[in-house]
């Protein structure tokens, strides 16, 4: 069964960072990661390499000016729970 949760909202610059940052702190290290989208928490099990996608677009449109997207993805089999306990044993 496959779930998606997405949100979308304006955002500072400052803002967009902080969220950027918040992410980058629970993928960093071992274990589990909380990812909030939204009013909705959802734990991600992410191993130790994980595939990073990064895309940039530029249009330029006459009638509705430019815009500039960037899309990050980032995708991974979860970890399975008996790998990080023997990972965590080993420390």
């Amino acid at each position: 069964m496959a779930e998606k949760q997405l949100s979308e909202e304006q955002l500072t610059r400052d803002e967009a960072a902080d969220r950027l940052r918040a992410l980058a702190d629970e993928l960093e290290g071992d274990g589990s990661a909380q990812v909030q989208t939204g009013n909705k928490t959802t734990e991600l099990r992410p191993p130790a390499t994980i595939a990073y996608e990064v895309g940039i677009r530029e249009r330029s449109s006459i009638l509705r000016g430019g815009r500039e997207t960037v899309t990050i993805k980032m995708d991974w089999k979860p970890a399975n729970v008996s790998e990080e306990s023997a990972e965590s044993e080993e420390e």
